[in-house]
């Protein structure tokens, strides 16, 4: 994904508290009376890294997907984020980045480029932005279909669960789901929108005017100064909308539930969100693959807060292995919802493919999907701007 470079490690504030609560019967200048120097820096060691004797008592009532489950369906659980990457959207056709042989990165020979993430670099797209729209035509928004993924976002909004998603995503696919833009955090920007590149003109230009340039295959450039125009995607060497900064201080702090669903976590600051979820808030990681873990040795270095799925000391956080669609459609019988869920994405795919046929892009001009009229249900109705 085209990601902003991280402005610098993420403060461990979940250390922090860790050994605070560890380290009750010492007292602030240092070691007890009875403890050698050379023990008290190895328990102190221990304590930063996470390695010490101490449990934290469970807060799901199993570590499985059953036990996240009752969770959701107790009154401990009112706000729920979902962390997003590319892997919600390859069943949808999209690539992911950074699978061998079949994701983006390993597929880019055909524009010559000198590595392959130069594609999404702000300065190489500003000397050369012939490749990046040639591959924008290739992935452009309203070519594919939301999935199961994004739909079961969709229904935890509808249940009045949804706090907000965070997606790494630039395909819009959230939005053609129905998430309205008060739900999204696009932290890494989106298509919706872009514009001219100059600092001293920035006029924005919207989703069908930059389409026509793009498959017109004409480079973009601005009406009123020339300049290129660019699709407000965050590109390497670019900093993150400040939306997400705002938005992370103030979400994190009521989330109940993390749902972190086809991302590989290895992006900065994305990655470090899973960090800022309160030390009494269960974590899902539904993924091909474990992702996340912490690695204790950057405990040292305020890196800390990392997926603990496999020790004696794991108590929050779980991971359902597999495809992400598969992988919601299993919570969603759990839940009772898989009925409803598969129902949705019938219904709004057929929606879909009908306004193909008239032409219609499925986003309209307010950033709504375009639904078929229905009742508001109880839940849209009490949902307002976080």
């Amino acid at each position: 994904m085209a990601e902003a470079d991280p402005p610098g490690p993420p403060k461990d504030e979940a250390g922090k508290v860790q050994y605070a609560q560890d380290s009750d019967s010492e007292t602030e200048s240092g070691a007890t009376s009875g403890e050698t120097e050379m023990d008290f820096l190895r328990n102190l060691f221990s304590r930063t890294l996470g390695l010490g004797s101490g449990k934290r008592e469970k807060l799901l009532d199993e570590l499985s997907l059953e036990g996240v489950t009752k969770f959701i369906q107790s009154d401990r659980c009112q706000n729920v984020i979902c962390m997003v990457g590319a892997g919600i959207s390859t069943s949808a056709g999209i690539p992911d980045f950074r699978s061998p042989s079949t994701g983006l990165y390993a597929n880019l020979e055909k524009y010559n480029l000198p590595y392959p993430e130069a594609i999404f670099e702000i300065s190489y797209f500003k000397k050369h932005p012939e490749p990046f729209f040639a591959l924008a035509r290739e992935l452009y928004p309203g070519q594919f279909k939301p999935t199961v993924c994004h739909y079961f976002i969709r229904l935890l909004k509808e249940k009045g669960l949804l706090l907000r998603c965070y997606t790494q995503n630039i395909d819009t696919l959230e939005r053609v789901a129905g998430l309205e833009p008060e739900d999204l955090v696009e932290a890494h920007g989106t298509f919706y929108t872009s514009h001219c590149v100059s600092s001293h003109c920035r006029k924005e230009y919207d989703l069908g005017w930059m389409k026509d340039k793009i498959f017109s295959e004409v480079t973009p450039k601005c009406d009123k100064c020339q300049s290129l125009v660019k699709p407000d995607i965050v590109f390497f060497g670019e900093t993150l909308p400040a939306r997400f900064f705002s938005y992370m201080q103030s979400d994190f702090q009521k989330v109940d539930l993390l749902i972190i669903m086809g991302t590989s976590l290895q992006v900065q600051p994305f990655a470090s969100l899973v960090s800022k979820a309160p030390l009494a808030t269960p974590r899902l990681l539904i993924n091909k693959e474990k992702t996340g873990q912490r690695d204790p040795f950057l405990g040292l270095m305020g890196m800390g807060g990392g997926m603990d799925f496999d020790s004696d000391k794991a108590y929050r956080d779980v991971a359902w292995l597999g495809d992400c669609d598969e992988g919601c459609l299993a919570l969603a019988n759990l839940l009772g919802w898989k009925k409803e869920l598969e129902a949705l994405v019938k219904k709004e795919h057929a929606a879909i493919d009908a306004q193909a046929g008239t032409g219609l892009h499925p986003l309209s001009s307010s950033g709504k999907s375009a639904q078929p009229d229905k009742e508001p249900t109880k839940a849209e109705e009490g949902q307002k701007p976080q």
